[in-house]
């Protein structure tokens, strides 16, 4: 029971309190007699002026605005409710004065305008004064002058690598302010760290500072530009030696292990930007199907250089010489010729073409394997299922070996379509065998 009086008297306390609070409030907002809220006034010192029309109305009429005798900053007095100027900081207050009607040197006034962010304080406070209503500038002539910017590079390049020439997005700036803030100035330079070992190009955004003849620093205050950073790159190039090599395509009959592979030269020297050449190592001089391959014959192809990069062994050219290694072509005969793929039920297929020679070539030992009992000629139907009468149909040749076999040519069997059953004697080409054991290995289509 205790605990629970305990409990409710801490929650009157806390009530108590924030009830307090909002009386006080309250009473705070809406303490004058006639109800309307009190107003209060808050003071705020050296919010800084800032000056309109500099560059580039004051710099086109070859005046600038000079510290020494400017006004800078400025004292605030805001009027308004407790509660409004509570929201209120020194960053919502921004007092601007306005260059643009100038056009004489020497020390003279400008009016400032005051507004707040956001714009909604404007309707909730008003300045009652300010330290200074007409701020005091001293104006002087603009010079200008152009200037070389130079550079520095710290750190080093990676053992192997080396720099290409350091690329300025400006190699030269204009700068304007008084005379005596320009006499001295010889040269802007920026200073680029590439850190140690670098392997690759190193690009930055730098800023600039400017020195005397005697590579003196310079105080930089009173000198403008309209370049404020200037864009580097220093390239970091690597040399390699690179392979030249064919994008050889196989066949049957045309394996790249049974090719003699001569190119000459057979590597280059290149230099270049090392990203570019990173994940390089040999260079493709073109694409070569082996089955067009003529030992007598030697080609000739230019060499594909990176763009950007440079051939430092001189020879534009490369000559490519291929042999077979062993190679044999002969033509076998076969009888065994048949028909795939024909669909349509009631249809009779008679195969005029009983006998063909086919061309193969291969490898000696492969080739002299093969009788004319490996070779199956197979005429596909898919387009025929249609069609009634003679017709020649292309043919496809299958090879039962386990030997690396091309074949050459192009091969076509004659037939009839009928829809009437044809006599056949038994054996004849086309039949469908009935007794071939069931786990007879089938042909291999040879491309």
């Amino acid at each position: 029971m205790k605990n629970n009086e305990s409990t409710r008297k801490s929650v009157y306390i806390a009530m108590a309190v924030v009830v307090a609070i909002l009386i006080w409030i309250f009473v705070d907002i809406t303490a004058n007699p006639d109800g309307t809220a009190r107003i209060v006034t808050k003071e705020f010192k050296g919010i800084p002026i800032e000056y309109v029309g500099e560059d580039p109305v004051l710099a086109g009429r070859g005046l600038m605005l000079l510290p020494e005798g400017t006004d800078t900053t400025v004292d605030v007095v805001l009027e308004g409710t407790r509660w409004n100027l509570a929201k209120v900081e020194r960053e919502n207050i921004i007092i601007q004065a306005d260059l643009g009607s100038i056009t004489t040197t020497g020390v003279q006034t400008v009016s400032n305008r005051q507004s707040f962010t956001p714009r909604t304080l404007s309707q909730q406070i008003t300045v009652k004064s300010l330290s200074n209503y007409t701020p005091t500038v001293n104006i002087g002539n603009l010079y200008s002058k152009s200037v070389d910017v130079h550079y520095d590079v710290i750190g080093n390049v990676a053992e192997g690598y080396y720099a290409g020439e350091l690329q300025l997005s400006h190699d030269r700036i204009e700068i304007r302010g008084q005379k005596e803030a320009l006499q001295d100035v010889r040269y802007a330079k920026v200073t680029l760290d590439i850190g140690t070992d670098a392997m690759s190009s190193v690009s930055d955004t730098l800023t600039y500072q400017f020195f005397d003849r005697k590579g003196m620093l310079l105080d930089s205050d009173n000198i403008h530009s309209d370049i404020e950073t200037i864009d580097v790159n220093l390239p970091v190039n690597v040399t390699k030696e690179l392979e030249l090599t064919m994008n050889f395509q196989e066949a049957p009959g045309a394996k790249l292990e049974n090719v003699n592979i001569h190119i000459n030269p057979s590597k280059i020297t290149v230099t270049g930007d090392a990203d570019k050449l990173r994940n390089i190592n040999k260079l493709v001089l073109a694409d070569f199907d082996l089955l067009t391959l003529n030992s007598d014959t030697i080609y000739n192809y230019v060499i594909p250089i990176p763009e950007g990069c440079e051939n430092l062994s001189n020879v534009n050219q490369a000559s490519l010489q291929l042999s077979f290694k062993d190679m044999l072509s002969t033509e076998l005969s076969t009888n065994r010729i048949r028909y795939d793929n024909l669909m349509t039920e009631g249809k009779y297929v008679e195969l005029l073409t009983t006998d063909m020679t086919v061309h193969i070539f291969g490898t000696t030992a492969d080739v002299e394997k093969i009788t004319g009992e490996d070779i199956m000629v197979v005429a596909d139907l898919t387009d025929f299922n249609n069609a009634v009468g003679s017709y020649t149909v292309p043919a496809k040749i299958l090879i039962d070996t386990d030997g690396d076999i091309g074949i050459t040519g192009s091969y076509q069997v004659r037939l009839n379509i009928s829809e009437h059953p044809h006599e056949e004697t038994p054996g004849e080409a086309g039949e469908e065998p009935t007794d071939a054991p069931e786990d007879e290995e089938q042909p291999v289509e040879q491309q």
